[in-house]
């Protein structure tokens, strides 16, 4: 594995599930756009019908974001817990 494949996890104590990737892409190709508020993320995520890799709806609303967001970083934060850095 490369330097940069390296370090693109090195703070993860797993690696992401295809779900998880594919919203993190999503994601970030919303704030690419300058699109930051959470209604505005929502509405775009809604609009795509981009699945939530922790609850499988793919309509959002800023709460539903909310919870998403808070869920998979619990699962990540209990990851990195037990295993440590560089899934």
């Amino acid at each position: 594995m490369d330097l940069w494949s390296r370090l693109s996890t090195q703070s993860l104590g797993r690696a992401l599930s295809p779900a998880e990737r594919a919203f993190a892409d999503a994601l970030e190709a919303v704030f690419m756009t300058g699109t930051h508020e959470f209604p505005e993320v929502a509405a775009e995520l809604t609009r795509q019908k981009v699945a939530g890799p922790v609850s499988g709806l793919s309509t959002w609303t800023p709460e539903t974001l909310a919870t998403e967001l808070a869920q998979l970083n619990a699962d990540l934060d209990e990851a990195y817990r037990r295993n440590g850095l560089g899934a």
